[in-house]
């Protein structure tokens, strides 16, 4: 199953897709352009951690002229970063390069404590699509992306679905693409990531409790490209849907 979350009459609903509407758990079938979409995250029993990788395409890396990371380069994310599809994103004045960055989403099930990468699917709830955006004017280097950089308010579009992880059976071999203005422009598959989902989970609960709602971002493909004002950029995972978001 595949769910959202969205504002419909002062009200916020969880919907699911029904012959291209949307039917409401209030049982009203509304058009897509009828609500507010938000992020598809219940909300989290505790403050919500999310982890995002940097450089975990090899092809992403040498576009940037770096070498791939050993293991995995993160960062984290506050909450208020996120935003939902159809949503705007503010390129900030006078910048010179603000980037799209398509990426796998995970969406963690259940406390994570050391657990086996053979056993890191069981700790899954679902996926979804992220936009990471990124402002390179303000990067202090590649392996410390700083506040500006990644955390600016309502710079990473998440949706439009929360797919249930029994809808996706095999994460690692996913197309994505990102379209500006509806040309392609970044194509790439989640087979190529250097540090897959049962890693990273293995990963991360080495050393910290990963709970129920924390996202994990996967990283980007190549073929990012300056996205300026008027720009509507969809990023689309295979199975997961087109997540659209429009630059002001």
């Amino acid at each position: 199953m595949k769910y959202a979350r969205v504002i419909h009459n002062g009200q916020t609903l969880n919907a699911q897709e029904r012959d291209g509407q949307l039917l409401l758990d209030n049982s009203e079938l509304v058009s897509f352009e009828a609500v507010t979409w938000l992020p598809p995250l219940a909300p989290a029993p505790q403050p919500r951690t999310i982890l995002a990788l940097g450089l975990n395409y090899a092809d992403h890396a040498k576009e940037l002229e770096f070498k791939a990371p050993e293991e995995p380069l993160v960062f984290l994310k506050g909450e208020s970063a996120l935003t939902g599809h159809r949503q705007l994103t503010k390129r900030p004045a006078g910048v010179e390069f603000m980037h799209y960055e398509c990426e796998l989403t995970v969406i963690v099930g259940k406390t994570a404590k050391k657990v086996k990468r053979e056993d890191a699917y069981d700790f899954i709830a679902g996926y979804t699509v992220a936009n990471d955006y990124a402002i390179r004017d303000y990067l202090e280097n590649w392996y410390r992306p700083n506040l500006r950089v990644k955390n600016r308010d309502a710079t990473t579009p998440l949706g439009p679905w929360f797919v249930e992880a029994a809808d996706v059976p095999n994460p690692m071999a996913l197309a994505l693409q990102s379209t500006v203005n509806g040309k392609v422009t970044q194509a790439g598959n989640t087979r190529d990531m250097i540090f897959n989902v049962p890693f990273l989970i293995e990963y991360f609960s080495s050393f910290m409790t990963l709970r129920p709602g924390d996202l994990i971002l996967t990283g980007t493909p190549d073929g990012v490209v300056d996205c300026r004002p008027g720009d509507v950029i969809v990023t689309e995972i295979e199975g997961l849907g087109a997540l659209t978001n429009t630059i002001v």
